[in-house]
């Protein structure tokens, strides 16, 4: 009996030990970074955690609200703990050291992307969670094996590639085909991400893996399970190691399983006929160009995987959030038609040069990349010690080597604060209205629905062909479209796409005449 109460006598004094110390580190540790910080001249940004006591319950809030598709509150949540001088920056450091720096401000996002561009990068943590995904890719390195990788993909996506649109009018035909008899519910949503996915492996390998006439494919659920565990494993890297990852490898064994027989195919042809075919053959295709270059089997799987997902995913929510505004407004629908019917009328396939041409086209795309930009929230890395800039009159705010910096442009496009005042020629920034880009221009860096600086998107210009060409012939053959569900219930739906997470049910109805009203 007496062991027993000096046993526990011995473990609570040991507990309490224990918990004198770790306070005892990380004050020293945040100690530490405030005499470090003080020694570069800059600031912290505000700070809602400096260990993992604090750290974690904010990196399980995340995770969580972005299981139930409210990530956007979250992100919006914690700037709360903003101050005048950094109102829209915080931090969160983990373990005393890396720090977390969450920021929707403009000119936090043009000092990554472009005025301290080789400051930011990926980095080595971020290439950890996604490298099993898309390895060596585009989106996963950063210096000579980031360069390396844009120039293998950029020579297809020039605008010479983008003007043969006959790959889109292929597969938006075969769109229109599923679509059901008018006054029917459909959800379009679902048809644009298996048509999407359709021309993306199409486009890349010759070969479709056919998702709208077999929707529950092995590889397009393979596909979508990958990408959901992948933001969770992004928004939990501190603690991803704790994750069960078996249905992760799994579905990327199941996509390399359809692509590897493509790949192996193409590496047969030698790249003396692979150059004929590059200057004849319209078969040309993604896959044939990067073997011009590598006959590396696994750098053509890592950008193929990296072109699949950017070409896939980001086309097919822009599409569906327009059609789903596109409903709530049938004035708005009527004047894109006219539009459409006075360039191209009701049959014709549209040249790349009509595409450019429609102004009200180009404007409705804009209002839904502003609204919902593709990739709503993105992560840098500092490589280097570095600063993101103050407020005009305060001091920069001092970023370390191994930091994280993560923006979103969804949170920045919806601040009100960045816009004109709400009048006849502006509307409420939250509201869907094409309109206003006829006489407004966003202030430099707060609008980025394809990034910007040397890493903006480079098929930037074959996904607004492709979106353009399919609201075309959609609207070519449609005049009316009626929304079947509820239409204040929608929510974003963040993985590493933001996409529309009731679905956009709809019914379409047909023209009953073609002529401009």
């Amino acid at each position: 009996m007496v062991f027993a109460r000096v046993l526990a006598l011995g473990t609570a004094n040991l507990c309490f030990l224990c918990v004198v110390l770790l306070i005892s580190f990380y004050t020293a540790r945040r100690l530490l970074l405030d005499y470090r910080i003080s020694k570069s001249g800059g600031v912290r940004a505000p700070i809602l955690a400096t260990n993992p006591l604090f750290a974690i319950p904010i990196f399980v809030t995340a995770s969580w609200k972005q299981m139930n598709n409210r990530l956007l509150e979250f992100f919006d949540w914690i700037f709360n703990w903003a101050t005048p001088e950094s109102p829209n920056c915080v931090e969160i450091a983990f373990n005393g050291g890396v720090r977390y720096l969450l920021t929707r401000e403009p000119e936090h996002i043009k000092t990554v992307l472009t005025s301290r561009f080789t400051d930011y990068g990926k980095g080595s943590q971020f290439h950890k969670v996604w490298s099993p995904f898309l390895g060596d890719s585009i989106f996963t390195t950063d210096g000579q094996l980031w360069q390396d990788s844009r120039s293998l993909i950029r020579p297809m996506f020039i605008k010479d590639k983008i003007r043969d649109l006959e790959i889109f009018d292929k597969w938006s035909a075969a769109l229109i085909r599923k679509l059901p008899p008018q006054g029917q519910t459909v959800n379009i949503c679902d048809l644009f991400y298996r048509m999407t996915l359709d021309v993306t492996t199409d486009y890349l390998l010759g070969a479709s893996v056919n998702s709208l006439d077999y929707p529950k494919n092995e590889f397009s659920h393979a596909f979508n399970e990958v990408q959901r565990i992948q933001m969770m494993l992004t928004i939990l890297s501190p603690i991803e190691c704790l994750i069960p990852k078996w249905r992760y490898r799994r579905g990327i064994q199941i996509i390399e399983r359809f692509m590897n027989p493509y790949i192996e195919q193409t590496l047969r042809i030698p790249v003396e006929e692979l150059e004929k075919l590059s200057k004849s053959d319209k078969d040309f295709t993604f896959l044939h160009n990067i073997a011009r270059f590598t006959r590396n089997p696994r750098i053509i799987r890592d950008q193929i995987m990296a072109v699949l997902i950017a070409g896939r995913d980001t086309t097919a929510a822009t599409l569906s959030w327009t059609i789903y505004e596109l409903s709530n407004y049938p004035r708005i629908v009527a004047k894109l038609r006219n539009e459409i019917l006075a360039t191209v009328g009701a049959g014709r396939m549209p040249t790349y040069e009509d595409l450019k041409n429609m102004r009200y086209l180009t404007h409705t795309l804009n209002e839904t990349l502003r609204l919902y930009p593709a990739v709503p929230y993105n992560v840098r890395a500092a490589l280097q010690t570095s600063t993101l800039p103050g407020l005009p009159g305060q001091p920069d705010i001092t970023v370390f080597k191994d930091d994280v910096v993560v923006y979103s442009a969804l949170a920045m496009q919806r601040r009100k604060d960045i816009y004109p005042p709400v009048s006849e020629k502006f509307a409420d920034p939250a509201v869907f209205n094409p309109d206003r880009w006829e006489h407004w221009t966003p202030k430099a860096w707060t609008y980025l629905p394809f990034n910007g600086g040397p890493r903006i998107c480079v098929g930037q210009n074959f996904a607004m062909t492709e979106m353009a060409f399919i609201l075309v012939r959609l609207l070519q053959k449609y005049e009316r479209i009626e929304y079947r569900g509820d239409w204040h219930a929608q929510y974003h739906k963040a993985e590493i796409v933001g996409a529309p997470g009731h679905g956009v049910p709809v019914a379409l109805y047909e023209a009953q005449h073609g002529e401009v009203a």
